[in-house]
């Protein structure tokens, strides 16, 4: 085995190596994206959010919808200062980082079931240097389920080992790459975030809809909206088979 020295870091190190994306597949479209609702599954951590009609029609010209809700909610992409604090806000974030080539993995995994290195090595196609690697667990099917929050979750050497691949986009098929709210320590640290977007690699959460993408490449958009000063963006994410 490998071994691995990309420890989990309090401070920004830089954005990870990649080359310039260019868009190059054809083919229809699959939006990965949940659709935002006030019930859809979250962290236990977050409040709920609220979503409510506060203009409508006829009394008004026009209808307009306010929403309440943590950056974090439904399908979403971290930003770096969700674990750093002088790692760059969503603004900061260049746009080639957001789209580009890259690799749906699918992997068997039960709940609590952990990812490690091993597990992505085996899993193809081969990831390349510049990719945006998905996870496949088949876990976004249980969205409404009690046990959603019961995910699996990537081991810190598995995030040294996309450190060592160049990726630079993590995303997974469930609420968060690090151990599940449930089971984590008194001081749990969350080493895989830390790992991966102190090195400028982003992580995008709650994506769903993989199946037909499934042990393929792909070019993926992850169009999430740029909030000032924010830790996250909710993403309106799509991507496409390649070959």
């Amino acid at each position: 085995m490998c071994q691995h020295d990309h420890q989990p870091s309090d401070i920004w190190i830089g954005w990870s190596d990649a080359p310039r994306p260019d868009i190059t597949g054809h083919g229809p479209w699959t939006d990965l994206s949940h659709v935002i609702t006030e019930d859809l599954s979250r962290s236990p951590i977050f409040p709920k959010p609220r979503i409510e009609r506060i203009y409508s029609q006829p009394d008004y010209p026009g209808n307009a919808t306010e929403i309440c809700m943590v950056c974090h909610h439904g399908t979403h992409v971290d930003a770096p200062r969700h674990f750093l604090l002088d790692g760059p806000a969503f603004e900061d974030i260049p746009l080639e980082r957001l789209y580009g080539p890259g690799v749906v993995l699918r992997l068997d995994k039960g709940p609590n079931e952990a990812i490690d290195a091993a597990d992505l090595a085996a899993a193809g196609p081969e990831i390349r240097r510049g990719d945006i690697v998905l996870l496949d667990t088949g876990w976004w099917r249980r969205i409404a389920d009690h046990d959603y929050e019961d995910h699996p979750y990537l081991t810190a050497e598995a995030a040294s080992w996309l450190v060592e691949r160049g990726v630079k986009m993590l995303g997974v098929d469930f609420s968060t790459p690090d151990l599940g709210a449930a089971l984590r320590p008194k001081g749990f640290a969350y080493p895989v975030h830390r790992i991966l977007l102190s090195r400028g690699i982003l992580i995008a959460e709650h994506v769903t809809n993989l199946a037909p993408l499934s042990g393929r490449r792909i070019e993926a958009i992850f169009a999430a909206l740029s909030i000032q000063g924010a830790d996250g963006g909710p993403a309106r994410a799509m991507a496409r088979a390649i070959d």
